[in-house]
């Protein structure tokens, strides 16, 4: 009787710990953790918490203090997803890192860069000589030096894909500009402190800072055919999962579109699926 008594309620605890762990990665579906930048992707994502509630999903929102752990939170699986990065920058990243295996979810946003000057009023208004302010990050070099060359102040290998250019695929300087890179977090400091004649600073730092490219940059990147929007990043094969799905469509809802809009008032545009 007492083997008989032992093992019904061995079978009993059995089963209250399988319902445990049938609960426990039930809610764990039912979470969807995303790192991201303070500003502008944490904000957006706060605003769409309560519409993610609505489709049945807790959201989380991790913001952490350097570019470089964002991929790797994500590949590390401590996070589902992330919001800072656009997909030049994705790629680059998964050249370096080759244990990467992380794909775009899709676009949300597209912050315009634009190039600030305390002292000129123009890119055509700069001295020979001038001194420019680029950021550090790889992925960008492409994208500020592209809006030199359209501003005719330098001119780039032809041979060289715009957005993989470098400053040694600068062919022509006719008026000498010097560069210096800084960290991106650094440059909206560099422009305070006349560090340089121009200086280049991303939206979020911009923001940050309360400037706005569209009223206080001297010159704003095109949007037309722009391949730097912000997008969802998630490990490779999940772009489909129930949880990704639920957060693209909340993200890309009209509610969002319209939070974003009112509250970057042109700094930041939000895209089409």
């Amino acid at each position: 009787m007492k083997k008989l008594f032992l093992g019904a309620l061995l079978l009993v605890f059995a089963g209250v710990m399988a319902a445990c762990g049938s609960n426990n990665a039930e809610s764990g579906k039912k979470e969807i953790v995303v790192a991201a930048t303070k500003t502008p992707h944490a904000e957006i994502l706060k605003e769409a918490e309560p519409l993610l509630k609505e489709k049945g999903y807790t959201l989380k929102v991790k913001v952490l203090s350097d570019y470089k752990m964002y991929n790797k939170a994500l590949a590390d699986k401590e996070v589902d997803a992330n919001f800072f990065q656009h997909i030049p920058y994705l790629e680059q990243e998964m050249k370096e890192n080759k244990d990467y295996k992380l794909a775009n979810a899709g676009a949300i946003h597209l912050e315009p860069f634009g190039i600030y000057s305390k002292k000129y009023k123009s890119l055509k208004d700069l001295p020979d000589g001038a001194t420019i302010i680029l950021t550090n990050n790889v992925a960008e070099q492409g994208r500020m030096l592209a809006m030199l060359e359209n501003a005719g102040l330098i001119t780039l290998d032809s041979k060289v894909e715009t957005v993989d250019a470098t400053l040694k695929d600068i062919k022509k300087n006719p008026k000498n500009l010097q560069f210096k890179k800084v960290a991106p977090e650094l440059t909206a400091k560099a422009y305070e402190n006349k560090e340089g004649d121009a200086a280049f600073i991303n939206v979020n730092y911009a923001i940050q800072n309360k400037l706005n490219p569209k009223k206080d940059a001297i010159e704003v990147e095109s949007t037309k055919d722009n391949p730097y929007a912000n997008i969802i990043a998630v490990r490779d094969g999940e772009e489909d999962s129930a949880k990704i799905k639920a957060l693209m469509e909340v993200l890309h809802s009209k509610k969002i579109k319209d939070f974003i809009d009112k509250k970057y008032d042109g700094a930041v545009l939000p895209v089409s699926e």
